[in-house]
Protein backbone atom coordinates (compact mmCIF):
# COMPACT_ATOMS: atom_id res chain seq x y z
CA UNK A 1 0.00 0.00 0.00
CA UNK A 2 0.94 3.84 -0.32
CA UNK A 3 3.61 4.96 2.24
CA UNK A 4 1.41 8.50 2.80
CA UNK A 5 4.02 9.48 5.76
CA UNK A 6 7.18 8.75 3.20
CA UNK A 7 5.40 11.25 0.93
CA UNK A 8 4.21 14.17 2.78
CA UNK A 9 7.95 13.65 4.43
CA UNK A 10 9.73 13.31 0.92
CA UNK A 11 7.96 15.57 -1.64
CA UNK A 12 7.57 19.19 -2.09
CA UNK A 13 5.58 20.31 -5.08
CA UNK A 14 2.25 19.57 -7.07
CA UNK A 15 4.70 18.35 -9.76
CA UNK A 16 5.96 15.99 -7.19
CA UNK A 17 2.98 14.51 -6.56
CA UNK A 18 1.55 13.94 -10.02
CA UNK A 19 4.68 12.13 -10.48
CA UNK A 20 4.23 9.98 -7.30
CA UNK A 21 0.43 9.69 -8.01
CA UNK A 22 1.41 8.14 -11.78
CA UNK A 23 3.82 5.93 -10.27
CA UNK A 24 1.51 4.33 -8.06
CA UNK A 25 -1.34 4.20 -10.38
CA UNK A 26 0.82 2.26 -12.69
CA UNK A 27 2.31 -0.29 -9.98
CA UNK A 28 -1.04 -0.29 -8.81
CA UNK A 29 -2.23 -1.19 -12.47
CA UNK A 30 -5.38 0.59 -12.01
CA UNK A 31 -8.15 1.02 -14.83
CA UNK A 32 -8.58 4.54 -16.70
CA UNK A 33 -11.72 4.48 -18.48
CA UNK A 34 -13.75 6.97 -16.70
CA UNK A 35 -13.18 10.16 -18.27
CA UNK A 36 -9.73 10.02 -17.63
CA UNK A 37 -7.21 8.61 -20.53
CA UNK A 38 -4.24 7.62 -18.30
CA UNK A 39 -1.99 7.52 -14.83
CA UNK A 40 -1.03 10.99 -15.75
CA UNK A 41 -4.39 12.41 -16.45
CA UNK A 42 -5.70 11.19 -13.03
CA UNK A 43 -2.82 11.84 -11.09
CA UNK A 44 -3.22 15.91 -12.62
CA UNK A 45 -7.11 15.50 -12.60
CA UNK A 46 -6.86 14.47 -8.46
CA UNK A 47 -3.80 16.37 -7.15
CA UNK A 48 -5.41 19.88 -8.95
CA UNK A 49 -9.11 18.89 -7.45
CA UNK A 50 -7.13 18.04 -3.71
CA UNK A 51 -5.79 21.39 -3.84
CA UNK A 52 -8.84 23.73 -5.20
CA UNK A 53 -7.08 24.56 -8.20
CA UNK A 54 -8.71 24.65 -11.46
CA UNK A 55 -8.11 21.96 -14.27
CA UNK A 56 -6.06 24.13 -16.50
CA UNK A 57 -4.09 25.40 -14.05
CA UNK A 58 -0.74 26.95 -15.77
CA UNK A 59 2.43 24.22 -15.43
CA UNK A 60 4.10 26.95 -13.72
CA UNK A 61 2.42 26.56 -11.06
CA UNK A 62 3.45 22.67 -10.85
CA UNK A 63 6.66 23.56 -9.34
CA UNK A 64 4.72 25.69 -6.25
CA UNK A 65 5.28 23.87 -2.96
CA UNK A 66 2.79 23.00 -0.86
CA UNK A 67 2.17 22.95 2.94
CA UNK A 68 2.03 19.85 5.23
CA UNK A 69 -1.48 19.92 5.61
CA UNK A 70 -1.64 20.01 1.83
CA UNK A 71 0.59 17.24 1.34
CA UNK A 72 -1.10 15.29 3.36
CA UNK A 73 -4.68 16.15 1.33
CA UNK A 74 -3.25 15.03 -1.83
CA UNK A 75 -1.49 11.81 -0.77
CA UNK A 76 -4.18 10.71 1.17
CA UNK A 77 -6.70 11.12 -2.00
CA UNK A 78 -4.26 9.53 -4.49
CA UNK A 79 -3.92 6.28 -1.88
CA UNK A 80 -7.85 6.46 -1.94
CA UNK A 81 -7.69 6.28 -5.30
CA UNK A 82 -5.54 2.79 -4.88
CA UNK A 83 -7.06 1.53 -1.99
CA UNK A 84 -10.02 1.44 -3.34
CA UNK A 85 -10.42 1.07 -6.83
CA UNK A 86 -13.27 4.08 -7.17
CA UNK A 87 -12.98 5.73 -10.55
CA UNK A 88 -11.61 9.13 -9.85
CA UNK A 89 -14.92 10.85 -10.22
CA UNK A 90 -16.71 9.12 -7.47
CA UNK A 91 -14.07 10.53 -5.56
CA UNK A 92 -14.17 14.17 -6.80
CA UNK A 93 -17.87 14.04 -7.04
CA UNK A 94 -17.62 15.91 -9.90
CA UNK A 95 -17.27 14.40 -13.94
CA UNK A 96 -16.98 16.54 -17.16
CA UNK A 97 -18.92 16.39 -20.12
CA UNK A 98 -19.67 18.14 -23.41
CA UNK A 99 -17.28 20.92 -21.80
CA UNK A 100 -19.76 21.03 -18.44
CA UNK A 101 -19.37 19.71 -14.98
CA UNK A 102 -21.79 16.66 -14.04
CA UNK A 103 -22.45 15.91 -10.09
CA UNK A 104 -22.25 12.27 -9.93
CA UNK A 105 -21.86 9.15 -7.26
CA UNK A 106 -22.28 5.88 -7.55
CA UNK A 107 -25.85 6.25 -8.44
CA UNK A 108 -25.24 6.91 -12.19
CA UNK A 109 -22.64 5.78 -14.56
CA UNK A 110 -19.60 8.31 -14.76
CA UNK A 111 -20.44 10.39 -18.34
CA UNK A 112 -17.93 9.19 -21.19
CA UNK A 113 -20.02 8.99 -23.78
CA UNK A 114 -18.48 9.66 -27.24
CA UNK A 115 -22.20 11.33 -27.49
CA UNK A 116 -20.93 14.65 -26.43
CA UNK A 117 -19.03 15.27 -29.76
CA UNK A 118 -22.64 14.36 -32.14
CA UNK A 119 -24.09 16.85 -29.31
CA UNK A 120 -21.66 19.56 -30.18
CA UNK A 121 -22.61 19.05 -33.67
CA UNK A 122 -25.98 19.10 -32.90
CA UNK A 123 -26.56 16.13 -34.83
CA UNK A 124 -25.95 17.04 -37.85
CA UNK A 125 -25.62 16.51 -40.62
CA UNK A 126 -28.35 13.77 -40.08
CA UNK A 127 -30.92 16.44 -38.85
CA UNK A 128 -31.83 19.64 -39.36
CA UNK A 129 -30.77 21.47 -36.11
CA UNK A 130 -32.99 24.81 -36.66
CA UNK A 131 -36.28 22.49 -36.63
CA UNK A 132 -35.66 20.17 -33.49
CA UNK A 133 -38.36 21.49 -31.05
CA UNK A 134 -38.15 18.27 -28.96
CA UNK A 135 -35.10 15.60 -27.57
CA UNK A 136 -35.60 12.74 -25.51
CA UNK A 137 -32.46 11.44 -23.65
CA UNK A 138 -33.38 7.25 -23.39
CA UNK A 139 -32.00 6.14 -19.68
CA UNK A 140 -30.29 9.22 -18.69
CA UNK A 141 -28.45 8.58 -15.65
CA UNK A 142 -26.81 11.63 -14.41
CA UNK A 143 -28.79 13.95 -16.86
CA UNK A 144 -25.84 14.46 -18.47
CA UNK A 145 -26.62 14.20 -22.11
CA UNK A 146 -30.20 15.99 -21.53
CA UNK A 147 -28.50 19.23 -20.39
CA UNK A 148 -25.83 18.74 -22.88
CA UNK A 149 -28.29 18.65 -25.69
CA UNK A 150 -30.34 21.62 -23.95
CA UNK A 151 -27.64 23.70 -23.91
CA UNK A 152 -27.34 22.66 -27.38
CA UNK A 153 -30.68 23.49 -28.37
CA UNK A 154 -31.66 26.25 -26.47
CA UNK A 155 -35.37 27.01 -28.08
CA UNK A 156 -36.03 22.77 -28.10
CA UNK A 157 -37.63 20.94 -25.00
CA UNK A 158 -35.67 18.20 -23.67
CA UNK A 159 -37.09 15.05 -21.82
CA UNK A 160 -34.67 13.10 -19.87
CA UNK A 161 -35.87 9.48 -18.70
CA UNK A 162 -34.76 6.71 -16.29
CA UNK A 163 -35.94 3.75 -14.92
CA UNK A 164 -34.15 4.30 -11.87
CA UNK A 165 -35.02 6.67 -9.11
CA UNK A 166 -31.82 7.25 -7.67
CA UNK A 167 -31.08 7.80 -10.84
CA UNK A 168 -33.16 10.76 -11.28
CA UNK A 169 -32.16 12.32 -8.39
CA UNK A 170 -28.75 13.07 -9.63
CA UNK A 171 -29.86 14.34 -12.41
CA UNK A 172 -32.71 16.38 -11.34
CA UNK A 173 -29.51 17.89 -9.14
CA UNK A 174 -27.37 18.75 -12.53
CA UNK A 175 -30.33 20.27 -14.36
CA UNK A 176 -30.47 22.50 -11.36
CA UNK A 177 -27.05 23.11 -11.40
CA UNK A 178 -27.07 24.15 -15.11
CA UNK A 179 -30.51 26.28 -14.54
CA UNK A 180 -32.43 24.35 -16.86
CA UNK A 181 -35.35 23.42 -14.96
CA UNK A 182 -37.78 25.35 -17.21
CA UNK A 183 -36.70 23.34 -20.58
CA UNK A 184 -35.31 19.79 -19.13
CA UNK A 185 -38.14 17.39 -18.13
CA UNK A 186 -37.15 14.32 -16.17
CA UNK A 187 -39.51 11.44 -16.19
CA UNK A 188 -39.47 8.09 -14.22
CA UNK A 189 -39.91 5.39 -17.34
CA UNK A 190 -39.13 1.94 -18.08
CA UNK A 191 -37.94 2.76 -21.71
CA UNK A 192 -41.31 3.75 -23.42
CA UNK A 193 -43.61 2.73 -21.11
CA UNK A 194 -43.83 6.37 -19.07
CA UNK A 195 -43.78 8.34 -22.18
CA UNK A 196 -46.83 7.47 -24.22
CA UNK A 197 -48.17 9.53 -26.62
CA UNK A 198 -44.59 11.46 -26.58
CA UNK A 199 -43.01 12.31 -30.18
CA UNK A 200 -39.83 13.92 -30.35
CA UNK A 201 -37.23 15.24 -33.30
CA UNK A 202 -34.51 13.09 -31.96
CA UNK A 203 -34.25 10.05 -29.04
CA UNK A 204 -30.82 9.39 -27.99
CA UNK A 205 -29.72 6.98 -25.64
CA UNK A 206 -26.78 5.03 -23.97
CA UNK A 207 -28.01 2.07 -22.63
CA UNK A 208 -26.84 -0.39 -21.14
CA UNK A 209 -25.20 -2.30 -23.86
CA UNK A 210 -22.39 -4.54 -21.88
CA UNK A 211 -22.76 -8.52 -22.86
CA UNK A 212 -22.58 -11.22 -20.00
CA UNK A 213 -18.85 -12.06 -21.03
CA UNK A 214 -17.58 -8.59 -21.08
CA UNK A 215 -19.57 -7.70 -17.71
CA UNK A 216 -17.75 -10.63 -15.90
CA UNK A 217 -14.26 -9.32 -17.29
CA UNK A 218 -14.92 -5.83 -16.20
CA UNK A 219 -11.57 -4.38 -13.99
CA UNK A 220 -12.79 -3.62 -10.70
CA UNK A 221 -13.23 0.13 -11.01
CA UNK A 222 -16.76 -0.72 -13.15
CA UNK A 223 -17.83 -2.76 -10.30
CA UNK A 224 -18.25 0.66 -7.86
CA UNK A 225 -20.57 1.88 -11.18
CA UNK A 226 -24.63 0.56 -11.00
CA UNK A 227 -24.44 -2.66 -12.35
CA UNK A 228 -27.81 -2.14 -13.87
CA UNK A 229 -26.85 0.51 -16.06
CA UNK A 230 -23.70 -1.81 -18.04
CA UNK A 231 -25.47 -5.34 -18.08
CA UNK A 232 -27.97 -5.88 -20.95
CA UNK A 233 -28.22 -9.86 -21.19
CA UNK A 234 -26.01 -12.62 -22.88
CA UNK A 235 -25.62 -10.23 -26.06
CA UNK A 236 -25.47 -6.85 -24.67
CA UNK A 237 -28.77 -6.06 -26.74
CA UNK A 238 -31.88 -6.50 -23.98
CA UNK A 239 -32.64 -2.86 -24.46
CA UNK A 240 -31.52 -2.09 -27.80
CA UNK A 241 -34.24 -4.50 -29.39
CA UNK A 242 -36.92 -2.71 -27.36
CA UNK A 243 -35.59 0.85 -28.49
CA UNK A 244 -35.46 -0.32 -31.92
CA UNK A 245 -38.97 -1.61 -32.01
CA UNK A 246 -40.51 1.13 -30.19
CA UNK A 247 -38.84 4.14 -31.25
CA UNK A 248 -40.61 5.00 -34.52
CA UNK A 249 -43.50 5.47 -32.23
CA UNK A 250 -42.23 7.95 -30.58
CA UNK A 251 -40.12 10.01 -33.51
CA UNK A 252 -41.56 12.95 -35.77
CA UNK A 253 -41.25 12.55 -39.46
CA UNK A 254 -37.52 13.48 -40.02
CA UNK A 255 -36.68 12.35 -36.82
CA UNK A 256 -33.36 10.39 -35.95
CA UNK A 257 -32.35 7.85 -33.38
CA UNK A 258 -28.97 7.37 -32.04
CA UNK A 259 -27.87 5.01 -29.65
CA UNK A 260 -24.56 3.84 -28.39
CA UNK A 261 -23.94 -0.11 -28.33
CA UNK A 262 -20.25 -0.59 -28.07
CA UNK A 263 -18.97 -3.78 -28.28
CA UNK A 264 -22.00 -5.14 -28.53
CA UNK A 265 -22.14 -3.73 -32.00
CA UNK A 266 -21.48 -6.83 -34.33
CA UNK A 267 -23.93 -9.00 -32.28
CA UNK A 268 -25.99 -5.74 -33.25
CA UNK A 269 -24.86 -6.24 -36.99
CA UNK A 270 -25.17 -9.90 -37.02
CA UNK A 271 -29.08 -9.93 -35.73
CA UNK A 272 -29.96 -7.38 -38.12
CA UNK A 273 -28.56 -7.66 -41.24
CA UNK A 274 -30.59 -5.94 -43.35
CA UNK A 275 -30.40 -3.15 -41.91
CA UNK A 276 -28.50 -0.20 -43.00
CA UNK A 277 -26.76 1.26 -39.72
CA UNK A 278 -24.98 4.46 -40.20
CA UNK A 279 -21.88 4.17 -37.79
CA UNK A 280 -20.63 7.31 -36.83
CA UNK A 281 -16.78 8.55 -37.53
CA UNK A 282 -15.73 10.61 -34.68
CA UNK A 283 -13.03 13.10 -34.92
CA UNK A 284 -11.47 12.21 -31.00
CA UNK A 285 -11.10 8.20 -30.81
CA UNK A 286 -13.57 5.61 -31.42
CA UNK A 287 -16.96 4.28 -30.79
CA UNK A 288 -19.94 2.35 -31.48
CA UNK A 289 -22.79 4.11 -32.10
CA UNK A 290 -25.55 4.26 -34.57
CA UNK A 291 -28.09 6.46 -36.05
CA UNK A 292 -31.68 5.78 -37.77
CA UNK A 293 -33.47 7.92 -39.39
CA UNK A 294 -37.84 7.56 -38.59
CA UNK A 295 -38.27 6.58 -41.61
CA UNK A 296 -35.31 3.34 -41.78
CA UNK A 297 -37.05 2.80 -38.39
CA UNK A 298 -40.48 2.11 -40.39
CA UNK A 299 -38.84 0.87 -43.34
CA UNK A 300 -37.51 -2.12 -41.02
CA UNK A 301 -40.19 -1.85 -38.61
CA UNK A 302 -41.18 -5.82 -39.25
CA UNK A 303 -37.81 -6.99 -38.60
CA UNK A 304 -37.40 -4.99 -35.25
CA UNK A 305 -41.12 -6.39 -34.13
CA UNK A 306 -39.76 -9.89 -34.99
CA UNK A 307 -36.42 -9.93 -33.19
Amino acid sequence: MPNIDEAIQDLRTVRDFVRWGMSLFNTAGLHHGHGLADAQDEAVYLVLYALHLPHDTPLAWFDARLTREERRTVAELLARRVRERRPAPYLTGEAWFAGLPFHVDERVLVPRSPIAELIDNRFEPWIDAEHVERILDLCTGSGCIAVACAMAFPEAQVDGSDLSADALEVAARNVTRHGLEEQVRLVQSNLFEGLRGERYDVIVSNPPYVDAQDMAALPPEFHHEPQAALAAGTDGLDLVRIILREARGHLNPGGLLVVEVGNSAEALEDLYPEVPFTWVEFEHGDAEVFVLTAEELEDYGALFAAA
